[in-house]
């Protein structure tokens, strides 16, 4: 039996995909896509591209043949609001207007919230980036199946400038830590339900190593390293967890826990999403 059919929602531009192509990364909608095919074999995953110009953009009736939508991560600010992002915002509203199982990561959460009718600002806390200490489950989050078997409080690699301000209309906030008062949250909007994470459980440390290349000028301006020399060291050692997760020493160096370095662990809200939301919506539509 085949598996789900998924549509992963590219958050970039073009010009975007390319400049972090160039640092050493992938399209955040292949990163996306792969790890959607290991977590639910024979799963069938297209991709879409609403922020390039005359792309080909699925209808209503074209979202509600995918079994689940997700939308990726973005080096956009959703406040510039250009047509790049109008079109994201626009076709999040439209499966909104669906029953398809929604989720999104960082970028993701970001435009459901604004497509729901809640607001995004720029962190006054600064950016957050590499990994995110102690996110800690709310009330609501421990009861939620988006945490099923995932423990209160943990990390996650992320990267993000941006953070929610107010909260659409029928968000629950299911996880938050110092830096950012929501982490986590499900919106019930129309006639779906979304979940997004402000984190990027999709990442690997290789992933993070490429977005750490792209903004190793605006990481160093900010303090975040003490010069080119800090910062290439600090790439270096997510390059070298990339090859060997369980490397005990840089662990410890850098505080990683099985959060981060356990595939399970890490894309366990993906997975919980796919087998809580994604397969009992198919067997609904008697596709399973």
């Amino acid at each position: 039996m085949s598996g789900p059919r998924l549509l992963v929602v590219e958050g970039n531009t073009a010009e975007g995909r390319a400049r972090h192509v160039a640092a050493g990364g992938r399209a955040a909608s292949d990163g996306y896509a792969d790890v959607l095919r290991r977590l639910s074999p024979g799963a069938r995953v297209d991709v879409c591209f609403p922020a390039d110009l005359g792309a080909n953009l699925p209808d209503r009736m074209g979202l509600q043949s995918y079994d689940g939508i997700a939308i990726t991560g973005s080096s956009l600010n959703i406040y510039d609001l250009g047509p790049s992002i109008m079109r994201q915002i626009e076709l999040a509203r439209a499966v909104f207007e669906t029953d398809t199982p929604f989720f999104g990561s960082c970028w993701g959460l970001q435009v459901a919230t604004v497509a729901a009718g809640g607001t995004v600002r720029k962190n006054p806390n600064g950016r957050e980036i590499g990994f995110a200490r102690s996110i800690m489950l709310t009330d609501a989050g421990e009861e939620h199946d988006l945490y099923w078997d995932k423990g209160p409080v943990f990390d996650a690699i992320t990267v993000h400038m941006d953070e929610i301000e107010e909260t659409a209309r029928g968000t629950t906030i299911l996880a938050t830590n110092a830096c950012s008062a929501v982490q986590a949250a499900e919106i019930k909007s129309r006639g779906c339900t979304f979940w997004g994470v402000q984190y990027h459980p999709e990442y690997s440390f290789g992933d993070i190593a490429a977005v750490m290349r792209r903004l190793m000028a605006a990481t160093v301006e900010q303090g975040l390293f003490h010069g080119d020399a800090d910062h290439a060291r600090y790439v270096g050692d997510l390059e070298a967890l990339e090859r060997t997760p369980a490397n005990r020493a840089l662990a410890w160096q850098h505080g990683i826990t099985a959060a981060i370095s356990d595939f399970a662990v890490r894309t366990r809200e993906i997975k919980n999403w796919i087998e809580r939301q994604v397969s009992p919506m198919r067997s609904k539509r008697g596709r399973a």
